[in-house]
């Protein structure tokens, strides 16, 4: 795939309709409801790119549609990464990219955290690592892009409601444009 916006646009067609793993909402659905929430919350365009393209990299694995459910960590979190950062700076890449433990992060420092998962996500977490210790949070939360990655992984936590409007992936694609490292599409 030669990154570029209209081979993002053309690889959620393709694949966007696939379940979004054990969650009633496909990747397309998801991915459009992580950036809405982004983009209604007054996000950055880069924050709000990153939500959208956050789990492009289920799309890009040929494991099947739910892999956890057969003890498989995708690592979903760092196979996009290599095509988007030709596209993307820091800002949107690494909260792409620490996402995942964000989870491990927000499960270690908010109690009622892990009673907000939804199955599937708490399924997810015990193959991406578990719970982090204090002392791996506190060195997570140091990290450049880490509070951008916990804001994602909140919007990634509420974007899996069956049938909510969003706009469409056409309406994303200002937000990757003023993203992009260089003018070229």
């Amino acid at each position: 795939m030669k990154p570029t916006i209209e081979s993002i646009i053309e690889l959620f067609t393709e694949k966007g309709s696939q379940s979004y793993g054990a969650e009633a909402v496909s990747q397309l659905e998801h991915a459009l409801q992580c950036a809405n929430l982004a983009e209604i919350s007054g996000q950055n365009h880069e924050l709000i790119t990153a939500c959208l393209l956050h789990d492009l990299g289920h799309l890009i694995h040929n494991l099947g549609d739910n892999p956890a459910i057969k003890g498989i960590d995708d690592e979903h979190e760092h196979r996009a990464i290599p095509l988007l950062h030709q596209m993307f700076g820091s800002a949107v890449t690494q909260p792409i990219r620490l996402h995942v433990v964000a989870k491990r992060y927000l499960c270690s420092v908010v109690p009622e955290y892990w009673e907000s998962l939804s199955a599937a996500s708490k399924r997810s977490l015990e193959l991406q690592g578990g719970i982090f210790s204090p002392e791996q949070a506190e060195k997570f939360i140091q990290q450049p892009y880490a509070q951008d990655a916990v804001q994602l992984r909140i919007y990634d936590d509420k974007g899996k409601i069956t049938n909510l409007p969003t706009p469409n992936l056409n309406h994303f694609t200002q937000f990757m444009t003023a993203s992009l490292i260089s003018p070229i599409k």
